[in-house]
């Protein structure tokens, strides 16, 4: 946190994003405990947490292009207002007559402005950690480099942010839901928000081609540097592979720790927050690893969640489970930030909203599959087979990491053997991508941003 650039903008929205996790996780345990108690069904779990992503993932992008097309200021907190208001429904429908189609329902809503704003936030911070370095007195090249740097010293902040919720967060939530109830760890929930909405009043997502590109064109331009940049369209895949089994302990957990360990719900919540607190040293690890290769750490973390799957898959108790989870957690906190900061090394600073709407909507679609697959694996057989799946499959995504050049960056020459007269969006200024894109809109299919 002391190398964070001296922005007063930039620490608020690290603030804003560390109180909103907060919040976030006391909704998370206590809907999951909810439904799990009320359905006594693992694949009711999973139906939860596909329901927040599933909806989320398609609409994320356009809402993203949408909120960055309109000047007001309010707009970033309308969405944080919008969720306080639909939490609190939530909060309601626990208190008074359980429905889980309508827990779905509202889920799911809520999910999609949730995603949406994590995206503006994270292409916020990067936008003003370039800010706060764009006044040195260097030549271009060493600009470049200190913005980077700029950029992975915000991200690891944030990172820490989520890291330190991450401990708090499970473990407080887990002894708030038996001794206060659902409900009360939902208004928590809503609380969050609110405060997260009043952090960011004043803070403009509007970017400036706005008045010359509409939603769809401006979707359209983040499509083609994606088809464009090898390198990040490799990387936003294998991600997608690597991040569907690392969630395929999202309906698992809370059935591995009341009946594989027998820890019952403080037990879950301890389980998930040494998890946590894992996250919360890979943060640190990755915030004083600045000048390291993002590849190297990016496949080193994911090979640590998987291995860290298959060692709770063989735990005899909760004391073995935390200890493995505390390493898992460790590659978790260093493996999101790296790629985090990969992708924006990857992409133009005016495409970077749009393409964190993307690594968000990457960050739907995976946990969907991984979700279902993590229920139904423990409905046909037993939480433990379901680590050991998601261990495996995490652990073997390691391999595809590696042959990716993170550490590439946005070339600037164009590549050996392609015409002049054909750019490339990956090669060209961020204006230029943005021009050029939004000129070959009318070609392709739909305007709507699709991974694959």
């Amino acid at each position: 946190m002391p190398q964070l650039p001296r922005s007063r903008r930039l620490r608020r929205i690290v603030f804003a994003y560390t109180i909103n996790r907060f919040g976030t996780w006391f909704g998370y345990v206590a809907l999951s405990i909810v439904v799990f108690d009320q359905t006594h069904s693992a694949l009711a779990v999973a139906a939860l947490l596909v329901g927040s992503q599933v909806l989320s993932a398609f609409l994320v992008p356009a809402l993203v292009a949408r909120v960055e097309s309109t000047s007001a200021p309010s707009s970033l907190s309308g969405l944080y207002l919008f969720e306080a208001v639909v939490t609190g429904g939530l909060a309601f429908v626990v208190s008074s007559h359980f429905s889980l189609p309508l827990v779905l329902v509202l889920v799911a809503v809520d999910g999609t402005a949730a995603l949406a704003a994590s995206a503006l936030l994270r292409a916020a911070a990067a936008n003003c950690a370039r800010e706060s370095v764009a006044s040195l007195g260097a030549d271009e090249q060493e600009r470049e480099k200190a913005a980077q740097e700029a950029e992975r010293v915000a991200n690891a902040a944030m990172n820490v942010g989520f890291a330190i919720t991450f401990t708090l967060g499970p473990a407080l939530a887990g002894l708030t839901v038996p001794a206060f109830g659902a409900s009360t760890a939902l208004i928590i929930d809503v609380v969050s928000f609110l405060a997260c909405g009043a952090i960011v009043m004043n803070l403009r997502p509007h970017v400036d081609d706005t008045e010359t590109a509409s939603v769809q064109e401006r979707l359209r331009a983040a499509l083609t540097h994606i088809k464009g940049a090898p390198n990040l369209r490799r990387l936003l895949i294998t991600q997608a592979v690597a991040l569907t089994f690392f969630t395929v302990s999202g309906p698992v957990e809370v059935a591995y720790a009341k009946l594989s360990l027998d820890a019952g719900d403080s037990g879950y919540g301890v389980l998930v927050g040494t998890w946590g607190l894992g996250v919360t040293i890979g943060s640190i690890v990755f915030a004083r690893s600045i000048d390291r290769s993002l590849r190297l750490l990016l496949s080193t973390a994911t090979l640590a969640v998987g291995l860290s799957y298959i060692g709770w898959a063989l735990a005899p108790g909760l004391i073995v489970a935390c200890a493995i989870g505390l390493v898992g957690g460790l590659g978790n906190g260093v493996q999101w930030a790296s790629l985090i900061s990969s992708v924006q090394k990857l992409t133009p600073r005016a495409l970077q909203g749009r393409i964190m709407g993307a690594v968000e909507s990457v960050g739907a679609i995976a946990p969907a599959v991984g979700f279902s697959l993590g229920g139904a694996l423990t409905a046909l057989s037993s939480p433990r087979t379901a680590f050991f799946v998601a261990g495996v499959g995490a652990t073997l995504s390691t391999i595809a990491f590696l042959r990716i050049n993170t550490d590439a960056g946005v070339p600037v020459q164009a590549p050996a053997g392609q015409p002049e007269d054909e750019p490339s969006v990956e090669r060209l200024s961020p204006e230029a991508a943005e021009a050029t894109a939004a000129r070959s809109s009318h070609v392709g299919s739909s305007g709507a941003m699709t991974q694959g």
